[in-house]
């Protein structure tokens, strides 16, 4: 089993994004996903930055993979689109059927989470156009999973979100330049302010979601660390984290030494314990239980 860091899905500054890159070629991770898959207006980095980044973790020894945009809405964006999906180094994670279809002529792709992928005709007919991996959508549970591995594809790699802010949803509007009662044309890019999101609580002061541009996630992150056992009797093959602005490599220290298997469950569950307040992580959605839900290890 391998450790994949998904894109990171904040409004990072350029120099906050090499900084973190840096640091993540000295961090037990295989895979790195890199690009803006948010928000089209986040251009800190242009592609050629990306290039560069991507080359240094190479160098590294890290596997690199382009990972396009969910909301295509103009042709600006369908020109990026294109020269990613055209570049002739590093494979592509395709968010979206426009990413697929450029995809298909070109080479093989990774099918992102944003794709509906629900059921195993789906899963096939993507592999049939040239997907090699596929990262199951976010709110489908470990027994859904267990049917969609039995019946897809031999050679076609299974990779898990595991850890993060899950994504649930993408608007043309934007939600942080609402809050401050601005047009998305003229944002400000304010939600660069907000290095990880801007919570919403419920009348009861418990976090709901999680604002980031025209992203919205869930309230708490998901942590899928003491469920790698069960992913590996179902033969998955890669667990992602999504990057956050503060410990991610504990984080991501604590995935590797569960994925190989240098940690007891005792203290995979004491690690839980310690590292979070009033339980807030959420599981629910592996369970089949409503997303925000954390159900402990017996």
């Amino acid at each position: 089993m391998k450790i994949s860091l998904g894109p990171v899905q904040y409004f990072w500054s350029a120099k906050k994004i090499y900084q973190f890159y840096e640091q993540v070629k000295s961090w037990p991770v295989d895979i790195v996903y890199l690009g803006e898959n948010v928000c089209a207006k986040r251009r800190e980095l242009k592609f050629d930055d990306w290039l560069q980044i991507a080359d240094e973790l190479t160098t590294a020894g890290k596997q690199v993979v382009l990972s396009t945009l969910v909301l295509i809405e103009a042709d600006s964006e369908l020109s990026r689109l294109k020269k990613i999906c055209n570049n002739n180094q590093y494979p592509v994670e395709a968010n979206d059927l426009s990413a697929v279809y450029l995809m298909k002529e070109v080479k093989n792709f990774i099918a992102g989470p944003h794709i509906n992928m629900y059921n195993a005709e789906t899963i096939k007919l993507l592999s049939n156009l040239g997907a090699y991996r596929w990262v199951m959508p976010m709110e489908l549970s470990a027994l859904t999973l267990k049917q969609l591995i039995k019946n897809k594809p031999a050679q076609l790699e299974t990779e898990v979100f595991a850890y993060g802010h899950i994504p649930l949803s993408f608007s043309a509007r934007c939600f942080t330049a609402r809050k401050y009662n601005l047009p998305k044309d003229q944002c400000k890019f304010l939600c660069q302010k907000d290095q990880q999101g801007i919570t919403l609580y419920t009348q009861e002061k418990n976090k709901l979601f999680n604002i980031n541009g025209i992203q919205l996630q869930s309230g708490i992150p998901c942590n899928l660390l003491a469920e790698i056992e069960q992913m590996r009797s179902l033969k998955v093959d890669i667990v992602r984290l999504s990057p956050q602005a503060n410990n991610m490599q504990t984080v991501v220290e604590m995935f590797r030494k569960a994925v190989d298997k240098t940690i007891t469950q005792a203290e995979i569950d004491l690690w839980l314990t310690q590292n979070t307040d009033n339980n807030e992580w959420c599981n629910g959605y592996w369970y089949n239980q409503p997303g925000m839900y954390w159900q402990k290890q017996a």
